[in-house]
C-alpha cells in the first residue's frame, strides 16, 4: 500500500526527529529529494518518498523512525 499523503518540512521533521530548520537546510544542501508537489510556492513530499530517503540516508544505521 502506498502513502500518498503529502508531508511539509514540518511532518518530514518530525519523522526524523530533528527541527524544520534541520530540513530546509537538507534541501539547501541538496541532501533532500526534490519535491513531490509545489503549492504556493511551498514545498510537499510524499510520505513514501521521505521513508525511502530515510532508509538510504547515509549514517541511517538501520534506525526505523517512528
Amino acid at each position: 500500500m502506498t502513502d500518498r499523503r503529502l508531508w511539509s518540512y514540518k511532518e518530514i521533521a518530525a519523522h526524523i526527529k530533528v527541527q524544520p530548520d534541520t530540513v530546509r537546510s537538507y534541501r539547501k544542501h541538496g541532501l533532500l529529494p526534490p519535491p513531490d508537489h509545489v503549492e504556493g510556492g511551498k514545498p510537499y513530499w510524499y510520505a513514501d518518498t521521505v521513508r525511502a530517503w530515510v532508509a538510504s540516508r547515509p549514517g541511517n544505521r538501520g534506525r526505523t523512525a517512528g
